[in-house]
């Protein structure tokens, strides 16, 4: 035996119903089949405003209109497709139910309210009509039907809407109907009888509890609940695109995900099938084919530690608190029993570590009963002081981590509340609810979907993932961007996953949440009518809770380097080539660390020396281990470099500077290079590294250029004016060579932090002789390494190379998220 029930979008119309009993037939070439039907979706609520609206006395021609109509429009359509349907017959019952509905609707009018015996008669006719037109159909195919009334058979008890079957006196009664194995059965669900064979109802998702009481009389090998869903998820499918199929759950754990929030089920559903230890199966009836989810005892192991994510919203919490705190146990006797008498339910209780306070969470819907329950039960307590005012707080949400192996709990519950840390939510209570196997948390309900989206990405998606936003698509940004679309794949095989979610100039912003496609992103750019500006990217990780956002600046932008501190704050890793921040003044270099170390973010700027070699990464390490600096000599611009190898070659100044500036070796405007500045920032920042208290304007530099270059700022003016240094060049390296030197620029840091840029001669001995064309090198002198420094040595320009070290540093920011 195989109970089989079909929710309302199951039925939705004449295609479905007829779907439905080609899976039927299917079934019952195997084996009996019960089945038990909902109301057509949208029946039932329309019957409820019509019941509303009649209280009300107000006009219900439209709506029952509209009612009759679905019924009489599937009725149509199922005789055009049937053969042998009795169209005629149903047609008759169907009219004749809403000629009993008027009726009903009348005397509902005529009393101004609705007694419950005569709702819940007006509400199941849905269900009724729906076994009348599949019994129809059926009985066209030549099957033979015994359809069971479950006001005559499902003894219930409680009251007309939320009655409770007894499941023992139920099962004599359907016994004594003494139904042939060959019949298929039918039976209206969300119906039962009380002792005075009265219509009642069983309330919310009363179909699948019917479903469930009949396979428990009927002794069924499974029950079944087809939906319009493959099954039960990981969070629900609707809102959360990447949620994945569980194929089994425990009766424990599907009982935990439905009273948490997940619609597939009703908690009271289960009861009966884990009483009587009936499989439950979730099918989808418009992918029949699909496995679906089984409920059982045992169910079989699963590689994820963890069973999915639910969520309740529109929850209200209410904190009472007494200033005596011995009397706390009583107080929260007397709230439980004066709430369940009044049958409201109570969904999630905490206490606070002081144990004078108790807090309760409820649908905000119920707040003004809730409260005037307990303002009258607390009314002496609360006027003789004994009972702080209570206080209410809504727009809450309740967010669940159903069905936790015991064997990663406290690594679960780590990753989750470090996720929740990372989000910057503020957990408003935490529980262990039902087993525990079950963490709840209350959080506020704001932006609540997104947050789930995030959480169940943090927990379920076992890859590494970035989602960048890059400003500055020149010469560095667009090579970063082509290196990461080169290694993408090879990047997600070892589960790494990095999002270009926006892309900037200094004009226009791009964005798209699901990737910015790489091999389309100049065009998309160039069509973007979206204005750049840094809020709407910080706005970004606001709105879309991100898991590991990062800020990746290729600009020059000072201004932009200053919102540094407030990029952090908000929830992003920086990422810099720009060395504006780390060469401000003292104060806001500081205050970046601190910030980073605060929010507990990566600020992240290898780039800033040396472009793609390990530079600041090397000192850190040095100064972490216990090294001490004793001396620097450096050559630290790549376009210098180039610039005097050329110029021992015999190629005039201005000619290596142009040459320099169209391979992309220098700034944007050659004079910071030639001017030393660039050079005095990149010791600048070595300086303040080994921990040296240094500004910018602490440094001596010996330019290049000759005051009168100063107020040059056009570029196209400065490199015309720049042949003006030809011969004077051209005779200082040939003076160099003429006593076996030459000439470098080189940046120094002495054992008490002074620092210095000049032009010097080095000789072959010295570990800068060689470094020329673009190459960089850093000869650090120290406690550990001395006579023989410890160099560094590699090309410290160019765009491939600067754009390698941001994707190093982009990969540091993956360190911290951890698999299971």
């Amino acid at each position: 035996m195989r109970i089989m029930k079909f929710g309302g979008t199951s039925l939705k119309d004449a295609t479905c119903f007829l779907h439905v009993s080609d899976i039927i037939e299917k079934k019952i070439k195997n084996e009996q089949v019960g089945i038990v039907l909902s109301a057509p979706s949208g029946v039932t609520n329309n019957l409820k405003i019509i019941i509303d609206k009649s209280i009300n006395k107000k006009n219900i021609d439209s709506e029952i209109h509209t009612t009759k109509n679905i019924f009489l429009t599937l009725l149509d359509h199922i005789n055009q497709s049937q053969l042998n349907f009795p169209y005629n017959i149903i047609k008759q019952k169907i009219l004749d139910k809403f000629i009993e509905l008027k009726k009903n609707i009348h005397g509902i009018n005529l009393l101004g309210q609705c007694p419950d015996n005569i709702y819940a008669k007006i509400l199941c006719q849905g269900e009724i009509i729906s076994v009348s037109i599949m019994k129809g159909i059926l009985q066209s195919r030549n099957y033979s039907i015994t359809v069971i009334n479950p006001v005559d058979t499902l003894l219930s008890t409680n009251n007309y809407l939320e009655a409770t079957v007894n499941i023992i006196k139920s099962t004599a009664r359907i016994k004594k109907i003494q139904i042939p194995k060959k019949n298929i059965i039918l039976m209206a669900g969300f119906i039962g009888g009380n002792e005075n064979k009265e219509l009642v109802l069983f309330g919310r998702n009363g179909s699948d509890y019917s479903a469930a009481i009949l396979s428990a009389c009927l002794q069924a090998n499974y029950c079944e609940i087809w939906t319009d869903v493959n099954g039960i998820y990981t969070c629900d499918p609707r809102q959360v695109s990447d949620a994945k199929l569980l194929k089994e759950i425990s009766y424990q754990e599907a009982i935990e995900f439905s009273y948490f929030g997940a619609k597939v089920l009703h908690p009271r559903t289960i009861a009966p099938i884990l009483q009587f230890k009936i499989p439950c199966i979730i099918k989808n009836t418009f992918q029949p084919n699909n496995e679906g989810t089984l409920i059982c005892s045992k169910p079989k192991k699963t590689e994820h530690p963890i069973k999915g994510i639910t969520y309740l919203n529109n929850i209200a919490m209410f904190c009472i608190t007494t200033y005596n705190m011995h009397c706390i146990k009583t107080i929260t006797s007397r709230i439980f029993t004066a709430i369940t008498r009044n049958k409201v339910s109570i969904i999630l209780n905490t206490q606070s570590p002081t144990e004078n306070s108790i807090n309760i969470f409820v649908l905000q819907q119920n707040i003004l009963f809730i409260q005037n329950i307990l303002e009258k039960e607390f009314t002496l307590e609360l006027k003789n002081k004994i009972l702080k005012k209570i206080k209410i707080i809504k727009e809450l949400a309740i967010l669940s981590i159903i069905g936790i192996n015991k064997q990663y709990r406290l690594n679960i519950s780590a990753r989750f509340f470090l996720a929740l840390a990372n989000l910057s939510i503020n957990t408003i209570a935490i529980s262990q609810f039902l087993s525990n196997n079950t963490i709840s948390i209350v959080i506020e309900d704001k932006h609540l979907i997104n947050k789930i989206k995030t959480i169940h990405r943090t927990l379920f998606d076992t890859k590494y993932i970035a989602e960048i936003f890059l400003i500055g698509v020149g010469g560095i940004g667009s090579t970063l961007l082509q290196q990461i679309s080169l290694q993408q794949k090879k990047l997600q095989i070892k589960d790494i996953n990095l999002k270009i979610c926006g892309i900037a100039n200094s004009k226009k912003l791009h964005v798209n949440m699901k990737g910015i496609p790489l091999n389309k992103w100049h065009e998309n750019l160039k069509k973007e009518n979206n204005t750049f500006s840094l809020k709407k990217i910080i706005d970004l990780q606001k709105k879309y809770h991100l898991i590991n956002p990062v800020l990746i600046d290729c600009t020059a932008d000072e201004k932009l380097a200053y919102q540094y501190v407030d990029v952090l704050n908000k929830g992003f890793h920086v990422i810099t080539s720009n060395k504006k921040a780390n060469t401000a003044d003292l104060i806001y270099y500081k205050k970046i660390r601190l910030a980073a170390l605060k929010y507990k973010k990566k600020f992240l700027y290898e780039t800033n020396v040396g472009a793609g070699l390990p530079v600041i990464e090397t000192i850190q390490n040095l100064i972490n281990s216990g090294d001490e600096l004793i001396h620097f000599r450096g050559i630290l611009s790549g376009s210098l470099s180039f610039i005097f190898g050329q110029l021992e070659i015999g190629i005039p100044l201005s000619q290596a500077t142009q040459e320099a500036k169209d391979m992309g070796f220098t700034e944007p405007n050659p004079h910071d290079d030639l001017s030393g500045i660039d050079v005095a920032r990149k010791v600048l920042i070595l300086a303040r590294e080994m921990g040296y208290s240094v500004e910018l304007q602490d440094i001596k530099i010996d330019s290049l250029l000759p005051v009168s270059f100063n107020n040059i700022t056009d570029v196209n003016n400065f490199m015309h004016k720049l042949k003006e240094l030809d011969p004077l060049f051209t005779n200082k390296v040939k003076k160099a060579q003429n006593t076996g030197k030459v000439l470098r620029l080189i940046g120094t840091i002495n054992k008490i932090g002074k620092c210095q840029v000049k032009i010097d001669e080095v000789d072959e001995n010295d570990p800068l002789y060689k470094i020329k064309n673009g190459e960089n090198a850093l000869a650090f002198y120290s406690k550990y390494y001395q006579p023989i420094p410890l160099v560094l040595r590699g090309y410290g320009a160019g765009n491939n190379v600067t754009a390698a070290g941001i994707f190093s540093d982009l990969l540091h920011t993956l360190s911290e998220q951890s698999g299971v």
